[in-house]
């Protein structure tokens, strides 16, 4: 449990990230989110921030809900102190083994994204991936903001990716179907109470059929930016996707919001 300002209590397990995150199978609907494209989003974060002129190695840098590590060893290949932090012990290790086989420094540590320690260690955070918006109660998102604050050094910097909602809404696609291995993947979405939802079923070859969820809160640019700024950021800048393409509310894929510590 964790507490908040108004004295309720945060009920911190949420069981559709906790137990779709820590499956194997995970990582195999999301196998086309490759290394190619971390690398690519990396340099976009560090060529608008400006910390592509920083010395690497002086950088320590936060990759919160790293997952299996995709962006988290981009950034330790370049040179980086990276900390990656997620809930899922099974992609900590996963990370952890990449980390090994290519043989990189990688910190990893276990723990709710509300429960990060607030302590002003880091000159970069990232949020990448779609990996904000998971709670039930924006208040919990709220804190998720202040602790990524509370992490950074002064005039360090945060960047968050999200979905675009107005784009996504008119372009969802409510069923697709896709083969990936041995495995059958559908995928249904939909829109309800400012979320978008996902069911996924898995059909293997043999053995029985799985079904998992996901559902992620949509902030729109207004909303997401009254957040930022009321958790003490200044938001610099705005990218429309993992190219660093200038953000077009009506049009753009993602926001990625490039914020700073004063």
């Amino acid at each position: 449990m964790a507490d908040y300002p108004d004295g309720s209590r945060a009920n911190l397990s949420s069981p559709w990230f906790e137990e779709w995150f820590n499956h194997p199978l995970y990582l195999e609907v999301y196998s086309h989110r490759d290394r190619d494209e971390a690398a690519r989003c990396i340099q976009t974060i560090l060529s608008l921030s400006g910390l592509e002129h920083r010395e690497m190695t002086s950088l320590s840098v936060l990759d919160i809900a790293c997952g299996a590590g995709r962006h988290a060893l981009e950034l330790a290949r370049l040179g980086c102190t990276v900390t990656g932090n997620d809930l899922s012990p099974f992609l900590l290790e996963e990370a952890r083994k990449e980390a090994l086989r290519n043989e990189l420094q990688l910190t990893l540590t276990c723990c709710d994204m509300r429960l990060i320690p607030a302590d002003p260690h880091f000159d970069l955070v990232v949020q990448l991936f779609t990996s904000f918006g998971y709670f039930e109660r924006k208040e919990d998102d709220r804190l998720v903001l202040n602790k990524a604050y509370g992490s950074l050094n002064k005039g360090g910097w945060y960047v968050l990716d999200l979905l675009n909602p107005i784009p996504l809404a008119r372009n969802l696609v409510t069923h697709s179907l896709k083969t990936v291995g041995n495995l059958q993947i559908l995928e249904e979405r939909a829109f309800e109470n400012e979320r978008i939802t996902k069911t996924i079923t898995i059909t293997p070859q043999t053995g029985e059929r799985l079904a998992f969820s996901e559902s992620v809160r949509l902030y729109g640019k207004e909303e997401i930016l009254a957040m930022l700024f009321d958790a003490g950021f200044s938001v610099v800048s705005l990218a429309g996707n993992y190219q660093g393409e200038p953000f077009l509310e009506n049009d753009s894929p993602r926001m990625m919001l490039f914020c700073r510590k004063p």
